[in-house]
């Protein structure tokens, strides 16, 4: 049976290449989820919001969703939608000058 030498070179490579691809795979899971419908439980940890505000959400039309079989879901591009409109951009402040 031949033996085979790993190098610290070889562990560094591997190392590397590891991290590389943890690395593309969290940028992926963090920018989109891996279904388009997600349930209550899922929008509440995304959003961080207790289970009565996502209810206000929806009560106030804030956020559309679906209701099948008494499970409601989320269109995860209506959640990107309502966030984007609600960022908050502040106004320009003019500098007065006293004269």
């Amino acid at each position: 049976m031949a033996a085979t030498i790993i190098t610290l070179e070889d562990l560094q490579n591997l190392k590397q290449e590891l991290l590389t691809e943890i690395q593309k795979l969290l940028s992926q899971r963090q920018t989109t989820p891996a279904r388009k419908w997600l349930k209550s439980n899922e929008v509440k940890r995304l959003l961080l919001v207790s289970p009565g505000t996502l209810q206000n959400l929806r009560v106030n039309g804030t956020l559309p969703f679906t209701k099948i079989g008494g499970v409601i879901f989320y269109d995860y591009d209506d959640i990107q939608k309502m966030i984007e409109e609600h960022k908050w951009k502040p106004h320009l402040v003019s500098k007065k000058t006293n004269i």
